[in-house]
């Protein structure tokens, strides 16, 4: 389980660097400037990440759920 989360803890690390525009948003990044164009990819990557924080919240709490009642074993 350790293991798990630090395996993902570093997924998650590495996926900030990542380039996280669409063809559009890259033509209107390299017309704004360096500046601008990391404060969207920090956008780009924010919006990103909550519905995934959100889904895995609300999977683990029904994982700790069906764990409580017996119904997973582990």
């Amino acid at each position: 389980m350790k293991r798990g989360i630090l395996a993902l803890s570093v997924l998650l690390m590495n996926a900030v660097a990542a380039a996280a525009q669409c063809s559009i948003c890259t033509k209107t990044a390299s017309q704004m400037g360096r500046e601008s164009a990391e404060g969207l990819n920090g956008g780009i990557i924010y919006l990103m990440m909550v519905p995934f924080a959100v889904a895995g919240y609300i999977g683990y709490r029904w994982w700790r759920q069906e764990r409580s009642s017996g119904t997973i074993s582990q």
